[in-house]
């Protein structure tokens, strides 16, 4: 009955056709602006800041500082750590783990288990972040009725992604009775120096793919 109600509907009610438009307000000309220090600074030297004052520039966003306190990558793991919209929550549980992170690394340095001892939360993330993320990733092709596990490198902004994200799903999946900024810290503790379950299932993307390296062909057939 519905078929056929819409069968006879269709030439009665008018197609109305919706002009689509890309996710940004603003056109293609405009150009992303540059609100760090850092970089106007090696923009003015390269001669590219004279060259932008000539284009419309978009406004930056509302997360995004030039304060000495703004980070991109701490930035985007609040935003990874957000459930539900409540950023305010993610950003007050990734404090508590920085926290817990300098407490641990204090009483380390105090109790003289190791000389260069990095007490810095900010620094050990970076370290952290860097040692887990993966250069390769392994993608499903399908040749002649068979699928293989094709390895394809990755893009920086895709290897920032998945490791944070892992970085965050290993807390995660710790005991539910600890607090996720105490898990969390322990794995960012354990990357920095190289350990951890984050580690160890980086390693083992890395041995799938170069098991899988006779594929690799695949990519571009």
């Amino acid at each position: 009955m519905i078929a056929s109600f819409l069968r006879n509907t269709k030439n009665i009610c008018p197609v109305i056709s919706f002009s689509v438009r890309e996710m940004s307000v603003f056109p293609k000309s405009y150009v992303d602006p540059i609100f760090s220090k850092e970089k106007q600074k090696l923009a003015k030297e390269s001669g590219e800041f004279a060259q932008l004052l000539h284009f419309p520039t978009k406004p930056p966003k509302n997360d995004q500082s030039h304060s000495i306190f703004y980070n991109e990558i701490v930035n985007k793991m609040i935003n990874y750590m957000t459930k539900g919209g409540n950023k305010k929550l993610a950003r007050e549980l990734l404090e508590r783990t920085f926290e817990r992170i300098k407490r641990t690394q204090i009483e380390r340095l105090n109790l003289g288990k190791g000389e260069n001892i990095i007490v810095d939360p900010y620094a050990l993330l970076f370290q952290a972040i860097e040692n887990c993320r993966p250069l390769l990733n392994v993608t499903a092709i399908k040749r002649g009725g068979v699928t293989y596990q094709v390895p394809v490198p990755l893009t920086e902004k895709h290897s920032y992604f998945l490791s944070m994200k892992w970085l965050l799903e290993a807390a995660r999946e710790k005991e539910r009775k600890i607090h996720l900024p105490e898990k969390l810290a322990w794995e960012i503790l354990d990357a920095a120096h190289g350990q951890g379950r984050v580690m160890k299932r980086k390693n083992d993307l890395h041995k799938l793919c170069e098991n899988n390296r006779a594929y690799a062909h695949y990519r571009w057939s």
